[in-house]
């Protein structure tokens, strides 16, 4: 065999070698090998290797490699730094590995910002951004301002403006500044109803502090668009209102407001900012119906509502037919949970992503089979809680991680509960009435993720099982279910920061295992048993008018189907 003329040749790259050269220098550093440098940070010292930080951090390359003195000095003192914030950024530098969490983002982005690294800024910008509640969102957003994560405040700004319904009752928005109230306020995106909506806010935020805040009426008035109330509104309340009639700005833009609907001929002349309607982006949510029980049998189909249309639609059907079934939504997908076939409990769950319109069984199913379940994300956990397993009622409660596809068993509850209504309301998650395999029950009980414990909390006014719950303005409601002799229409609605239940105005029908959910920002029941009929009917609670009215019908009747709600995936830019 004759050689080539040219020299063989073998080229390699190794995978191995990046991070075993990186792990070893971290034994360096924690062995205090070969370290040049002592960072002192609070009362702690910090070892570690210059090139290393220099490589990691534009902030450490600039005070090493240039004419400052620390780049001469073994032992640097930094300050406006958190040492545990410091420790985990260093960790990070020589392991490429941070764990971001509630307890340390609001020290760990300012450090980043600091050190300049900026692949840790936008992983704290994505945690805040998982984490934005109503409840939450302006403190979020006034984080971000401060640390010019523009594109975390852009998202709370949008979220804010979608949930300000939600957001107008929170205590952050009692305590906004003037000038953030009006940058909110005058967004042409708020989602707001009707003006009404605004202008209960700002007087709210106005009485919180009356004395000091009385001064800013005229300035957040302005930015109310008094034009496009009701008249009766407009006269009734607004020109009623005390702090309005004693102020001379406050009544001339009553007075522009009344001019405007008494005089529709020059209209044309009068138009101005307060006469043009807000164009919120729509949420882009879609409401989908699972399973459930229908002309004597368990049914495996699903349907989904879209509110842009108006319109229910069938997708694809689950592999089996699921009454009792418990749904929730965890990363935009759409879980099923036990339930009743028709024959048998079970215990297999199914999960649907709406993109591919396609169920898939591939789920750890739960330790036992459970019907009239109650299902609810908490964190990135989905959690079952009570039901029955066709020998006993359940008290027990399993949660589920979709990273090791495993269920959990956790601390049970106080007492059984089928037919339980869940919620998840800042940060407890809450187990409302249901059966203990004897009669109805009106009582309520929370868990503490961070315990483990449940606690009992204020019970309903009335005894109710197979009912229906959710989170609706911060406070949770309940409506429909049975109690000893018949199905219910009425509903309540718990505060927790009162530990009370007050009743709310019924529903339109009667509805037992009825579901709750709130799309878009509405309250919406669907389905159910009235007594006499399974029920395709959908109605929508009205909080400005204190009613609800039926707006529409599914294509199936369903009692004890599921519910959940998933964001639209072509709307998805509108926030995010």
């Amino acid at each position: 065999m004759e050689r080539s003329s040219s020299p063989a040749r073998l080229g390699y790259t190794s995978d191995k070698h990046p991070r075993h050269t990186l792990d070893t220098v971290n034994v360096l550093r924690k062995h205090r090998e070969l370290c040049d440098v002592v960072l002192i940070v609070g009362s702690k010292k910090m070892f570690a290797h210059r090139v290393v930080l220099s490589a990691c951090s534009p902030y450490f390359h600039a005070m090493f490699t240039g004419e400052l003195a620390e780049s001469r000095q073994t032992e640097v003192t930094i300050k406006d730094i958190d040492e545990l914030a410091m420790e985990l950024l260093i960790d990070f530098c020589y392991t490429s590995s941070i764990t971001v969490e509630e307890s340390n983002v609001q020290t760990l982005l300012p450090a980043a910002c600091l050190l300049q690294l900026v692949e840790i800024q936008d992983v704290c910008c994505e945690f805040l951004k998982r984490q934005l509640d109503p409840s939450n969102c302006l403190g979020i957003r006034a984080f971000a301002d401060t640390h010019a994560c523009r594109d975390l405040l852009r998202i709370a700004d949008k979220f804010t403006q979608h949930n300000f319904q939600e957001v107008m009752e929170s205590e952050e928005f009692m305590l906004l500044p003037v000038n953030q109230l009006v940058d909110i306020i005058c967004s042409e995106e708020l989602n707001v109803r009707t003006e009404e909506q605004v202008y209960s806010a700002i007087m709210g935020w106005v009485k919180y502090s009356v004395q000091e805040r009385r001064q800013h009426l005229p300035t957040v008035l302005q930015h109310v668009r008094l034009p496009l109330m009701t008249p009766k509104f407009l006269v009734g309340t607004v020109g009623a209102d005390l702090l309005i009639r004693s102020d001379e700005a406050c009544r001339d833009l009553v007075d522009e407001a009344k001019n405007y609907l008494l005089l529709p001929q020059e209209r044309p002349l009068m138009q101005g900012p307060r006469t043009r309607p807000r164009k919120p982006i729509k949420c882009g949510q879609v409401l989908f119906a699972v399973g459930g029980w229908c002309s004597g049998d368990a049914i495996s189909s699903v349907e989904k509502y879209d509110p842009g249309s108006n319109e229910w639609r069938l997708v694809a059907p689950m592999s089996k037919r699921r009454c009792g079934v418990g749904v929730a939504v965890l990363s935009d997908l759409l879980y099923a949970v036990g339930g009743h076939d028709g024959q048998s409990y079970l215990n297999s769950i199914e999960r649907y992503d709406p993109h591919t319109n396609q169920w898939s069984s591939d789920v750890a199913p739960t330790s036992s089979c459970r019907t009239s379940v109650g299902v609810a994300v908490l964190g990135d956990f989905l959690y079952a809680v009570g039901g029955q397993d066709g020998v006993s009622c359940l008290n027990y409660v399993e949660r589920f991680d979709p990273q090791n596809n495993k269920w959990q068993k956790i601390a049970s509850m106080s007492t059984r509960r089928l037919g339980v209504g869940v919620a998840v309301l800042q940060g407890f998650l809450y187990a409302v009435g249901g059966s203990d395999g004897t009669c109805p029950l009106n009582t309520v009980e929370r868990f503490d993720p961070r315990s483990n414990r449940w606690t009992p909390v204020a019970p309903m006014g009335t005894r109710r099982k197979h009912l229906g719950v959710a989170v609706f303005q911060n406070t949770i409601y309940a409506v429909g279910g049975r109690d000893d002799t018949t199905e219910l229409s009425s509903a309540e609605r718990y505060s927790p920061q009162k530990n009370a239940w007050e009743p709310v105005v019924a529903m339109t029908s009667r509805r037992s295992g009825v579901g709750l959910a709130v799309v878009n920002g509405q309250l919406m029941a669907i389905g159910g048993f009235d007594g006499t009929t399974y029920l395709k009917t959908v109605e929508i609670y009205d909080p400005e008018q204190n009613c609800w009215r039926i707006v529409g019908s599914m294509n199936y009747r369903r009692l004890g189907g599921g519910v959940g709600v998933v964001k639209l995936p072509q709307n998805d830019t509108h926030l995010w």
